[in-house]
């Protein structure tokens, strides 16, 4: 029998731990959200907690642990499958104030960070040490380390630098009976045994609550270069994706696919000024070129898109012309919350497939699509080169009968070409109905087995992924 906690007697024990200042209880606790961009909803918790380290953590859990306390680990909110709502019931360990930045070391090539350190903030940092942090994407100004590696997040340079996963070495864990897991070496080879990080990254926060991590840097690139291009079919952004990888050994960082109604209204983020192409164009790609000279490297990417529009691979393009520019073709493609806002009722996916296979899926779903009333719109784009597709519906009522009916528009084709629900953002609450359309009942019982081992009693982040 689970016997919750009296609230004053554990909110007397969590603030003789933490200190009166890093509790949050009562209405204090609904003028929070569970989610960054959804915050017409309050937070419901017995209590908001701010550890401000590892030993605090693990104090926090042995209470828990004998309360049965559930909770819910929040950093960034920026997740986009419910893996930080809650149901009332539950204690939130919020790690905002473990944002430290403890160690960068030169050369070594990695940084020490707690986990709530700020993605965005650790790009800066590792910038003025001439190091780079590669994994990157849109929330990069809100989401926090831990819940990054926790999610193993993606982003827009995955097919050239690889997932959050690559890039962690070491972790220091809190396991759901307070134990403290730590290894935080800055080692790339360590065959001694089971790599143990890797059951905690991607676990969606549901195996243990990361505290510190030891990430992998590398010697950033000393130009970037920027270029729009319209292509007339999608065989032709393959083949153009093949040319530009072949062409530039190894400096394409950046290849985003924007079908033609979505780069339409994309591009009204930049009111009218510095539109890159015109509209009306099937195919949009956005190709980012890295490199150490500055001063010809421009010019390379230049010439190999000359010698792509002489191949007839492509219609048109333009490469940016300054700094400023640069960022304004990015922000086509990284603020999203521009065509979110033209939304009602939107769904989110976030799938992915193999590259042959993406122009048929979309045009598959897209006829099943149009064929439902209440959908009034759809936005099709993605990190085309990894196979990584995002999609977002807007419907004109939200019932859950017609959610229902979209999600299984997007997810049911998938099985048949060996595709995934999702690329990069997880499972959490949302897909968890839909987790055996990727994962085999073998695999998911593993991972059941693997929980209950952890988490006997069910504390972290209980009802996600499974």
């Amino acid at each position: 029998m689970i016997n919750l906690p009296k609230n004053k007697e554990f909110l007397d024990r969590l603030e003789l731990i933490l200190g009166k200042g890093n509790i949050l209880t009562g209405k204090t606790v609904s003028e929070r959200s569970h989610h960054i961009w959804i915050l017409d909803q309050p937070l419901q918790a017995r209590a908001v907690v701010f550890p401000q380290s590892t030993q605090e953590v693990s104090e926090i859990m042995i209470l828990c642990k004998e309360h049965h306390q559930p909770i819910v680990v929040h950093g960034g909110m920026t997740n986009m499958v419910g893996s930080t709502e809650t149901q009332g019931n539950e204690l939130v360990i919020s790690m905002e104030k473990m944002n430290r930045i403890l160690d960068i070391d030169t050369v070594s090539k990695t940084v020490l960070v707690e986990a709530g350190v700020i993605l965005e903030h650790l790009h800066q940092s590792v910038e003025l040490e001439g190091l780079m942090f590669p994994v990157t994407y849109g929330a990069k100004g809100s989401a926090q380390i831990g819940g990054m590696i926790a999610t193993n997040a993606g982003g827009l340079r995955v097919f050239r630098y690889g997932m959050t996963r690559n890039w962690v070495l070491g972790l220091e864990v809190v396991l759901a009976d307070g134990t403290i897991i730590s290894s935080l070496k800055k080692l790339v080879k360590d065959n001694s045994g089971l790599d143990l990080k890797q059951l905690f990254i991607g676990s969606e926060g549901t195996m243990g609550i990361i505290t510190r991590a030891v990430l992998k840097l590398m010697v950033g690139p000393k130009s970037r270069n920027t270029a729009v291009i319209a292509v007339a079919t999608y065989s032709q952004v393959v083949s153009f994706l093949h040319f530009m990888e072949g062409t530039l050994a190894g400096t394409l960082t950046g290849f985003e696919l924007i079908w033609k109604d979505t780069y339409t209204a994309m591009i009204g983020v930049l009111k009218g000024k510095g539109v890159p192409l015109p509209v009306g164009y099937p195919f949009y790609v956005l190709v980012e070129k890295s490199g150490t000279e500055p001063e010809k490297d421009r010019e390379t990417l230049e010439n190999v898109l000359v010698k792509a529009f002489e191949k007839g691979l492509i219609l048109d393009g333009t490469v940016a012309r300054s700094e400023l520019e640069q960022q304004l073709f990015w922000r086509i493609r990284e603020d999203v919350d521009h065509i979110v806002a033209m939304c009602t009722h939107d769904q989110h996916f976030d799938v992915s497939l193999p590259i042959s296979q993406i122009d048929v899926y979309i045009l598959e779903i897209s006829e099943k699509l149009n064929l439902v009333p209440e959908v009034d719109r759809y936005f099709v784009y993605g990190h085309m080169a990894d196979g990584n597709i995002h999609l977002i519906v807007s419907k004109t009522e939200g019932s859950a009968e017609l959610k229902e009916q979209v999600n299984r528009i997007i997810y049911s084709p998938l099985p048949g070409f060996g595709g995934s629900i999702s690329a990069e953002h997880g499972i959490g609450v949302h897909k968890k109905k839909y987790l055996s359309y990727s994962r085999s009942s073998e695999e998911i019982i593993l991972m059941k087995l693997l929980k209950s081992t952890l988490d006997p009693t069910n504390l972290l982040n209980p009802g996600k992924i499974f």
